[in-house]
């Protein structure tokens, strides 16, 4: 059957593992025969080619040789970027290493930082029959948020339930109102949201708990064991504790000694679910299009890779977040854009996807620079940038949303809260420098956003979609642009960086991106390598 239309061109070449450049895919739509111009540049393609020139069909289509216009047998190196003649020599020295990057301190996820081989020709055979890929706790078209006062009664209440549900198969919890009547004394156990948290004058820490029945002050001493993991508390969130009544209990005065604490957690016995067969997920985030600081370079250098038999096992990308840079997001950002038009970044965004290979199975999430709304959870993009990002056919959720590929449970979640954990928690517990280590806290505490009413913009929903019911086997986050992984409790937490430079803003608040990274994910193992292309 003819090509007739520029789009099967596209997929066309992309079966066959190839890209091309817009004006090469119209010459070609535009041949007497499209079938047989298709075919014969793809035969006559040098052998290093990963994307079709519009030089190459042109001498196709004249009957030439269709080699590049230079003439040479120079490829381009995927690590550098620069072309380097194609002599034995040098063929046997490849591949080029990419710059160095130091593992973080404490990373115990098994990964580590790969240099990238040169491509060679598309050798991609994925196994379709064999792909699943489902989408859960997604809020996309569920939303039922007014803002009325019932609708935040009706979050919190779903949350506490829960999440207390979690806690009450490890404490025999009472209601706050059955224990401020309990006679002094006694031991007992309360599972309740955090709605306050101060130090006293003599240094230990009362922490108010408020549960559906009311609210009960509980004491904990500064010399007790567990007293660190109160500078780990964020209002709003779930916990349980345990500890001894106040003589005076009973009189309305009475306050709870707290005696142990429970956060909902990870089970430190939780054992991961792993794929059947040997298949990887390429995991990013952050990619800015239409900011000046894009790494255009460093995004086509890892599409290119993606073709090449070295990646023949990644037949999944997903993108946690921050498509395009998006309008007005941060003080003075239009005189840092490249593209001004928000449809016009989604467009130019698309176009950069193309370069991926078509057979790649594409889930995208929002996140606080894209076109959706700001508080959380985010439903997925709307049906008109649904149509501006259509190639590949890729699927898009909500933020956050429970992706199980081929068995294994990757919650995606674009990761504003994580700004929030950072300020609130001591350095060693969360920064920007080791990432990962916050989202190890949001796994703690089973939920992505557990703070109602400071940094991270939270929509009321009859369903509090943030909460994590079931624990993940891979968290994956971006938003902070910086790279890192580890393992908590078994779950491996990867925040995987960005592709974009730093930004005049971003130096005015000390930001240093991790740009032009891809962590790479076996999901038979859940081991996972971290490749480099800046």
């Amino acid at each position: 059957m003819p090509l007739e239309t520029p789009a099967r061109i596209v997929s066309e070449l992309t079966s066959r593992g190839y890209n091309a450049d817009p004006e090469a895919v119209t010459l070609l739509a535009g041949a007497d025969d499209p079938d047989a111009a298709l075919a014969a540049a793809v035969e006559r393609a040098p052998e290093d080619a990963l994307k079709l020139s519009p030089d190459h069909v042109r001498g196709v289509l004249d009957g030439g040789g269709g080699r590049e216009s230079n003439g040479s047998d120079a490829e381009t190196n995927v690590s550098t970027g620069r072309e380097t003649p194609d002599t034995s020599e040098q063929a046997a020295t490849r591949p080029d290493e990419t710059k160095g990057v130091a593992e973080p301190e404490g990373i115990d996820g098994g990964a580590s930082v790969t240099e990238v081989s040169t491509p060679d020709e598309s050798v991609r055979d994925p196994d379709f029959d064999a792909r699943s890929l489902d989408v859960s706790d997604d809020v996309t078209g569920q939303s039922t948020g007014t803002g009325e006062y019932e609708d935040f009664v009706s979050v919190f209440r779903d949350r506490f339930e829960r999440l207390g549900q979690q806690l009450r198969g490890r404490v025999n919890a009472r209601p706050t109102s059955a224990v401020a009547d309990m006679p002094g004394g006694g031991e007992t156990a309360i599972v309740g949201m955090i709605s306050d948290i101060r130090s006293t004058a003599s240094g230990h820490w009362l922490v108010e708990l408020e549960d559906t029945s009311g609210t009960f002050p509980c004491l904990v001493m500064k010399d007790r064991e567990f007293a660190g993991a109160v500078e780990e508390l964020l209002y709003d969130e779930v916990i349980a504790v345990e500890g001894t009544l106040s003589d005076d209990n009973g009189d309305g005065d009475g306050i709870l000694f707290v005696d142990s604490l429970h956060f909902p957690d990870v089970p430190r016995t939780y054992e991961p679910s792993t794929a059947d067969r040997h298949v990887q997920a390429a995991l990013v985030s952050d990619v800015h299009v239409g900011s000046q600081e894009f790494m255009a370079d460093a995004w086509s250098r890892f599409a290119d890779w993606l073709h090449t038999e070295e990646a023949s096992a990644v037949e999944y990308l997903l993108l946690a977040g921050d498509m395009v840079e998006g309008v007005g997001v941060y003080p003075d950002q239009d005189e840092e854009l490249d593209i001004v038009d928000i449809y016009e970044q989604y467009e130019a965004f698309s176009e950069h996807l193309k370069e991926v290979p078509g057979d790649l199975e594409i889930l995208m999430i929002p996140g606080n620079h894209d076109a959706v709304r700001l508080a959380e959870p985010q439903p997925g993009f709307d049906e008109e940038l649904r149509d501006i990002m259509s190639a590949h056919d890729a699927r898009i959720s909500g933020n956050p949303s429970t992706v199980t590929v081929e068995g294994v449970d990757v919650l995606m979640y674009h990761g504003v809260s994580l700004d929030e954990v950072i300020a609130e928690l001591p350095d060693e517990k969360a920064s920007y420098d080791e990432p990962h280590k916050a989202m190890y806290q949001l796994l703690k505490k089973r939920h992505v956003a557990p703070q109602f009413g400071g940094k991270t913009r939270l929509a009321p929903e009859e369903r509090d979609y943030l909460v994590m019911d079931t624990v993940p086997d891979v968290f994956h986050t971006g938003h902070v642009h910086k790279l890192g992984w580890g393992k908590y409790h078994n779950v491996l937490a990867v925040n995987s960086g960005c592709w974009q430079e730093q930004t005049a803003f971003q130096k005015s608040v000390n930001i240093d991106p991790d740009a032009g990274f891809a962590p790479i994910l076996d999901l038979d193992t859940l081991d996972m390598t971290v490749r480099q292309f800046s």
